[in-house]
Parts: C-alpha cells; sequence; structure tokens
C-alpha cells in the first residue's frame, strides 16, 4: 500500500496540480510581500520551473525552462532533469540527467545478545549513479599562450562546442569518515572555431604548434577514479571534502591522449551550529531542489545566519606520454573564472593563464547579513601554472584579493558579485549566478 500511495503521489499529474496551487498560493494576489515566495516558485518548483545561471565567462547570463520529474520504486528513488538555456550572445547549453539513487535497506541480523529496546539499526548510505547528456555552445572564450609568462595583450578569441555524454557513480565505503569510491566514464566531442568578425581570432594569432589541438579535434573516451572523504568534525564546526582523482582522456586515432592528477582539499569551518553544509547533494539533479514539507516540493529559504571560514588547497598534475600534446581547451586555467565559472585568481582576466599542470591555495569568508537573503564575501587566492610537473612549486606565485556581495537563497549563496585587485594587471568586477539549485548536484566539467 505505501509503494502504491507513493506511485501514485510521483505521478508526473500530481506535481503539476501541485505545482499550480503552489504558484497560485505564492504569487497571486501578487504584492512586494510576496516577491521572494513567488520568485521561489517560479524558479524551483517541479516539474516545469525557470531555469537560469551563468553559462562559462563572457558568454553571459543563460535563461531558459527546466523540466523535473520524480518518481520512486521499492528499492529506488529517481530523477530525471532536462533543461535548456541561452544567453544573449547566442551562447547555449541543453542536457538530460537522470539520477538514481538506491535506497535498499539492509538486511537486518540480529547481534549476539539482542539489541537496546528502541534502539534503531543503521542506515548504510545510499549508493548514487547519474546518467547525462549535455552539449554547450560557447561563442566567446580567450586564449593567451600556454604557460606562466604569457602577456594580458596576447589575448585572442575562440568559440568552441562540447558534448559530454556519460556517467557516474558515488559508492559509499566508510560511513564514519564519510568517504566514497567515485567512477566515471564520458566520451567527449569538441569543436572549435575562430571568429572572423574579430581582429584577435585564435586562428589568425597562434598556430597548432602555439595552441595544441587548434587544428584538429578528436573524439575522447574519458575514465575517472576517485577516492573522497567529507566528514563532519567538531559538532558541524569543521567540515572537510577531500578529493583525489585520476582520470585518463584516451584519443581516437590523434597524440593528444594523457593521464590527470587531481588533488583538492577543502576546508570550511562554520560558525554556527544551525549552519548547514555547502556541500554538494548528489542526490538531487542539476534542477531540483532540498524537499521542503509535504505541502511544498523545495525547502523555504532560511533565516537563520550562517557563515563560514573556508581554506582550499588544490593541485592539478598531467601526465602526457613522450610525443604526445594535452590540447589546450582541456587545460585548467587561473585567473577571473574558468570555464565551469569557478573563480580563482579573480583580479585578472578570464581563462588569463592555461597550463596542464597549476596549483591554488585559497583563504575565505562568507557570511549572511541580518536575517536577509544576502550576504557578504571575501578572499584571498595565490597560484600558478606550469609547463611542466617539475616547475609547479610555491615560487612566484600570482595572489589576487576579493570582496563583494553574495545573493543567498535555502541559506546557500548563489549569485556572487565580485571586486577583484592585487594582481599587477589592473582589477576585476564579475557576476556569477551557480548553474545548480541550492547545493544540488553539479553538472559535468567541460576539461
Amino acid at each position: 500500500m505505501a509503494v502504491t500511495a507513493s506511485a501514485q503521489q510521483s505521478d508526473i499529474g500530481s506535481e503539476f496540480n501541485n505545482e499550480g496551487r503552489d504558484l497560485k498560493t505564492s504569487c497571486s494576489p501578487f504584492g512586494f510581500g510576496k516577491l521572494a515566495g513567488c520568485a521561489e516558485a517560479l524558479f524551483t518548483e517541479p516539474p516545469v520551473h525557470i531555469a537560469v545561471g551563468s553559462l562559462a565567462p563572457q558568454n553571459g547570463f543563460g535563461a531558459g525552462v527546466a523540466f523535473v520529474y520524480h518518481w520512486e520504486t521499492e528499492n529506488w528513488r529517481n530523477s530525471l532533469d532536462v533543461d535548456a538555456v541561452a544567453s544573449p550572445n547566442q551562447s547555449w547549453r541543453g542536457g538530460a540527467y537522470l539520477t538514481l539513487v538506491w535506497i535498499k535497506r539492509p538486511n537486518l541480523v540480529m547481534k549476539p545478545g539482542g539489541s537496546a529496546p528502541g534502539k534503531k539499526p543503521a542506515i548504510k548510505e545510499q549508493r548514487v549513479f547519474h546518467l547525462y547528456a549535455q552539449s554547450t555552445s560557447l561563442n566567446k572564450l580567450y586564449f593567451f599562450g600556454l604557460g606562466p609568462n604569457t602577456t594580458d595583450t596576447a589575448r585572442s578569441i575562440f568559440g568552441m562546442t562540447e558534448t559530454v555524454a556519460g556517467g557516474n557513480v558515488v559508492w559509499p565505503i566508510w560511513q564514519k569518515l564519510n568517504a566514497s569510491l567515485l567512477g566515471e566514464a564520458n566520451g567527449r566531442f569538441v569543436d572549435l572555431r575562430g571568429d572572423a568578425n574579430q581582429p584577435a581570432s585564435i586562428d589568425q594569432l597562434y598556430t597548432p604548434a602555439t595552441a595544441p589541438g587548434l587544428a584538429n579535434q578528436p573524439g575522447f573516451a574519458q575514465f575517472g577514479e576517485a577516492i573522497r572523504i567529507r566528514p563532519s568534525l567538531a559538532s558541524g564546526h569543521i567540515q572537510l571534502n577531500y578529493n583525489v582523482a585520476f582520470q585518463e582522456y584516451v584519443a581516437a586515432s590523434s597524440k593528444s591522449s594523457f593521464e590527470r592528477l587531481t588533488i583538492d582539499l577543502q576546508h570550511q569551518f562554520p560558525l554556527y551550529q544551525t549552519a548547514r553544509s555547502s556541500l554538494a547533494n548528489e542526490s538531487l539533479g542539476p534542477d531540483d531542489c532540498p524537499p521542503g514539507n509535504a505541502s511544498r516540493a523545495c525547502s523555504g529559504i532560511t533565516r537563520n545566519l550562517e557563515g563560514s571560514f573556508g581554506i582550499r588547497f588544490l593541485m592539478t598534475q598531467s601526465f602526457v606520454p613522450a610525443g604526445n600534446v594535452v590540447p589546450f581547451y582541456f587545460q585548467p586555467t587561473l585567473g577571473g573564472s574558468d570555464i565551469n565559472g569557478t573563480a580563482t585568481l579573480a583580479s585578472y582576466q578570464d581563462y588569463r593563464f592555461r597550463a596542464p599542470n597549476n596549483i591554488l591555495a585559497r583563504a575565505s569568508f562568507e557570511h549572511s547579513i541580518y536575517n536577509l537573503p544576502l550576504g557578504v564575501t571575501a578572499m584571498i587566492d595565490e597560484g600558478k601554472v606550469a609547463l611542466s610537473r617539475s616547475d609547479l612549486d610555491f615560487t612566484h606565485l600570482r595572489h589576487s584579493y576579493s570582496a563583494g556581495l553574495t545573493l543567498r537563497a535555502g541559506g546557500f549563496p548563489v549569485v556572487y558579485l565580485l571586486f577583484s585587485w592585487g594582481g599587477h594587471e589592473g582589477t576585476h568586477t564579475s557576476t556569477t549566478v551557480d548553474t545548480s539549485l541550492l547545493g544540488s548536484s553539479t553538472r559535468p566539467s567541460l576539461y
């Protein structure tokens, strides 16, 4: 009976009815006092809502529509996200994302001597599987050349379309440390283009020798394995997110195959016990949001004080067989924001420094303003890129300082307005909008 009732409640018709009721309650009659609630319903309610988010830097703010559908079986909780957004410069992104969460309960085994009355058996962490297909077309990306010593005047412009199709899995292995094994398998297909209307088109300023991969973009089979621990310590005042990943990029009929090691050590120190974890929730699709009470599909905006300090260390190293090269469009960047919208050395231009290897150290602070859905933030970055692993050290680091405002939803900062300085190449003001709702799972990386 419970399974039948759950299936009936998750029926698509029922979700449309619930959305219509919530929109009517939140937006009608419309007034200033209902502005926040109406916006929350329009931008988060399943099964259809407005989709927004920043595309890669220089390609604008994208808006469109998203469809989210949930259903359950006896052992699985599933969701399907389909979305498409476009920006004013005619860049766009569209994709479909299937999330499968295994909720099967383990068999209960009575230990010798029985169990204490009323004590519930521990439930194992859930296994999560993702399948996705995403295509992104970006009309304005920057390339300054490779290595740490390029000049800001060497900027060229190119466009890129990339399709990523594949899947990944999160498999918990040790509940005490919230440790998991991760695996992924993707097909990556890239098409580059110059801009004949720009005097700084990449094909006019660079060659395949100075921009590896410019002339030919083969298809790639990309695999990845990782181990991650995300424990919460000291009553939640210390939250760690350590991730060590190894990826293999296998090119079809080309000397572009390589391997990559990424070590990402993030430390978050929340100031309040009421603060919620800012870690991505992989059981939610990128257009989904944490569930609320029985009358609302999404949890409401919280007014709790939220604030934290953060420390992060990131290192990327590439392993390239003799005679092979890493295509420049798969090399990570520092400066402004990277192609995934992650701000690093934000006082520099977007994509400013590019190389197969890099390191980044960051200290950050973010805090809400009273009980408003706004916050203040500040950060300090130190980092460098290197053409070879032997040159990757802590000398001659570039640095950048940033301060600004955040717009918060559900306790999480989702819009950043930053003013950055200190990089000896001027200042940089940027606005970014998180492409995932309220801490839901991230989209496939574009490099």
